[in-house]
């Protein structure tokens, strides 16, 4: 299943994520549809570089018509965000039926506070990082999306009820 293997493989190259979007709310609990995984990165050189290796092994390529390199380029993703107000840098895995892979380029909440947070469950034997219920709640809050507001309620129920 591509979501165990991308995650066990992050795990493999050490890679500090924190998956947000719906498979998160999923995970935390919220009964949610969704058609792609959307992560945060840590953007340092290392980290960058785990999540390339990754990437590689798992057959991904970006969606767009650009190196997968150029993610570490940061005059490049300034580009991106200003020019073409990218939200997510998203990659194709091989399989056309397995989801997209979307990682957020100027996150709302700041990876290293949000990673002091985080929440880390076991599926099975994959060991996945998620952002914890406030920072996915700062993370959807002003986007303007029906979906997001939903969700926000959603989980400020959980978190009231000191679930997920």
């Amino acid at each position: 299943m591509f979501y165990l293997d991308l995650f066990a493989e992050l795990e493999r190259e050490g890679v500090r994520y924190l998956l947000v979007g719906g498979l998160a709310l999923n995970i935390h609990g919220v009964e949610r549809a969704t058609m792609d995984v959307d992560l945060m990165l840590a953007l340092d050189s290392r980290n960058l570089n785990g999540f390339f290796n990754a990437a590689r092994t798992l057959g991904l390529v970006p969606v767009l018509p650009v190196a997968l390199s150029d993610f570490a380029d940061p005059e490049k993703l300034r580009q991106w965000i200003e020019d073409k107000h990218m939200l997510a840098f998203a990659l194709r895995p091989p399989r056309s039926s397995d989801p997209t892979l979307d990682i957020l380029v100027q996150p709302k909440v700041d990876f290293e506070s949000a990673w002091s947070r985080r929440i880390e469950k076991d599926l099975g034997a994959t060991r996945v990082r998620l952002a914890a219920i406030d920072d996915l709640i700062a993370l959807k809050t002003g986007t303007g999306r029906k979906r997001d507001e939903a969700d926000i309620v959603a989980l400020r129920r959980l978190r009231e009820l000191g679930l997920g």
